[in-house]
Parts: structure tokens; C-alpha cells; sequence
């Protein structure tokens, strides 16, 4: 019998091969990264080494540094360079990656603004600046990146008001804008977002009522945690935010709110977690709060409801000592 032959397979995986040997990545992207390392300085170039950040022969691809193969050549499709403490401006040479989904430079030390040139980034899905020392106000470019689905700008320093372009991000799911010095209203317009799952806005300096925030006919469809915390909020709990019915989480502590608590919100078929201290709010807590079957949780200190109000759950403080952390 005649031994089968190897020359097939061979021939078939070839021009596999030959595909492999030849793809290049993109001279645009090379340009980008190495202006990108020029910018950070010493604290990448000791993982970022070579020629091409997606990899050679020689050189594996860069740390962080994620590449996808598109027709004949290699294109950057994720940068993460995080918690190394980056001193600088944001590097604007990373606009110049089209490609990218990824992109996440948390936990450093990056200042200035965003750049307008953002808004280049079509195919960006996950953009994380948290962590930062950014500042100035988020441009209105960033509207332009109709592919994002989550948005992290939390512990920086943005200012001015929260910019109504977010409202045109149709797949944005969770949007993270804590913890800097935004003021001005919120945005009724974030309630068109069909996909919003979570929004916090907890530690600015915003004004106005959640009145204000809900008037749009079927707001917020999807959303499930609802951060309001630690801001310049007037006004009462209307009636209508139980049209929430997703909300599993809101979060009011510490405001300037006034008024009674409807019964209406005890009816919210998920809610689990309700913070209300920290307010002006009076009356009583509606019985059915207590009957409720998911609500876990609910802080009512520093108000002035009348006597016999009472919480549900209780604070948990967590002490470990220090070598508890050492590994």
C-alpha cells in the first residue's frame, strides 16, 4: 500500500504561513506608540522594547500593548498601561490609534485636559481615565464615540458641567463621573439612554432635583444603580422615580433634599439598597418599606423623620490590622 502523502497539508497550511511571515503592523500605529513612549518616559521603556509594539522575532509585544490582525497588517486594538505612575499630560499620539476598544490608563498621575482629538477614536468601546489628576471640562467630542459602552472618569479633576453630548452614546452601559467637581445640572437627556445600567455622579458640586432629572417620558429604561450622592440636590422624591423599575440602588446621602418619602418607591419591584441619610427629609418611613421583599438596606440618620422611624440593616465597619495585608 502506498504511504499516505504529507505534501497536502503542507501545501494548505502555506499560505497560512507565508500570511503570518508577511503581516506588518500598521507604520501609523508604530508611529503612535513610540511617540506614546517618548511622552511617558522611563517608567514604560523598560517593558516596551523593540521596534514594533505588537512584536518581531525577536521582541515579544509590548506590555499592554494588545494587537489584532486585519487584511495585512497588525493593528493596536488595546493599550492598558495602569497603576505606574505616569507624570504628564494625557499622551495625545494615543488619538492616532484607530483601532483601538481598549483603552485604560487608571491609577497614574495624568493631568490637563482631555484632548478634543478623542472623538477620533470611533471603535472605542471601554475608555478608563480613572485615578488621574485630569482636569477642565470633558470635551464635547467625546459625544462622538458611539461605540462606547463604558466610561470611567471618577477621581480626577473635570469641571464645569457634565456635558449633554453623553446623551448621544447609543450602547453606553456604565458611566462613572464621581468624585471630581462637576457642577450645573445633570443632564435630563442621560435618560434617553436605553442601555444605562449605571450611573454615578456621587461627590460634585451639582445642583437641582431629581424631578429635574426624570422629566423625560420613559427615562432610564435599564437602570440599575443610581448615584446621587454628595452633591447640592434640592427638592423632594417625586412619585415617578418608582417608574424606575429597574433601580436596585439609589443613593441620595448626603444632599440638601427636603420632603416626604412615597410609598410609591416601596413598590419598586428590585430595589435592594436605599440611602437617604444625610438629608432634610420628614414624615415617616411607609410600612411598606419594611415588608418589602429585596430591600436590604436602608440608612435614614441625620433627617428628621418623625419617632419610631428605623433602618433596615446596619452600617458594617470592617477592621483588620495591617499584616493582614502582607503577602
Amino acid at each position: 500500500m502506498a504511504r499516505p502523502s504529507l505534501s497536502l497539508p503542507l501545501i494548505l497550511m502555506f499560505p497560512l504561513l507565508f500570511h503570518l511571515a508577511v503581516a506588518k503592523t500598521l507604520k501609523r500605529d508604530v508611529k503612535a506608540l513610540n511617540e506614546i513612549k517618548a511622552s511617558l518616559g522611563w517608567r514604560v521603556v523598560y517593558a516596551w522594547v523593540g521596534d514594533d509594539p505588537c512584536g518581531d522575532g525577536d521582541h515579544p509585544p509590548w506590555s499592554g500593548v494588545t494587537c489584532s490582525t486585519v487584511g495585512d497588517y497588525r493593528v493596536v486594538t488595546e493599550l492598558e498601561v495602569y497603576a505606574v505612575s505616569i507624570v504628564g499630560p494625557f499622551p495625545t499620539a494615543v488619538t492616532n490609534l484607530l483601532d483601538l476598544t481598549r483603552l485604560d490608563l487608571h491609577n497614574n498621575k495624568l493631568t490637563g485636559p482631555i484632548p478634543p482629538q478623542i472623538g477620533r477614536l470611533k471603535r472605542l468601546k471601554i475608555l478608563n481615565l480613572r485615578w488621574n489628576k485630569l482636569q477642565d471640562v470633558i470635551p464635547p467630542e467625546i459625544g462622538e464615540l458611539k461605540s462606547l459602552t463604558h466610561l470611567y472618569l471618577s477621581f480626577n479633576a473635570f469641571k464645569g458641567e457634565i456635558p449633554k453630548e453623553l446623551a448621544i452614546l447609543p450602547e453606553l452601559r456604565y458611566l462613572y463621573l464621581h468624585e471630581n467637581r462637576f457642577s450645573g445640572r445633570i443632564p435630563a437627556e442621560l435618560g434617553t439612554l436605553k442601555n444605562l445600567r449605571h450611573l454615578d455622579v456621587g461627590n460634585n458640586h451639582l445642583v437641582g432635583t431629581i424631578r429635574e432629572l426624570i422629566r423625560l417620558d420613559g427615562c432610564f429604561p435599564a437602570l440599575r444603580n443610581l448615584y446621587l450622592n454628595d452633591n447640592y440636590l434640592t427638592g423632594g422624591v417625586p412619585a415617578q422615580l418608582s417608574n424606575l423599575t429597574s433601580l436596585e440602588i439609589l443613593h441620595l446621602s448626603h444632599n440638601r433634599m427636603t420632603g416626604i418619602i412615597p410609598v410609591g418607591l416601596a413598590h419598586m419591584p428590585r430595589l435592594t439598597y436605599l440611602y437617604l441619610d444625610h438629608n432634610n427629609f420628614n414624615g415617616r418611613i411607609p410600612d411598606a418599606f419594611y415588608k418589602h421583599p429585596y430591600l436590604k438596606e436602608l440608612y435614614i440618620e441625620g433627617n428628621a423623620f418623625k419617632p419610631g422611624v428605623n433602618p433596615i440593616g446596619v452600617h458594617k465597619v470592617l477592621e483588620v490590622s495591617d499584616t493582614e495585608f502582607v503577602v
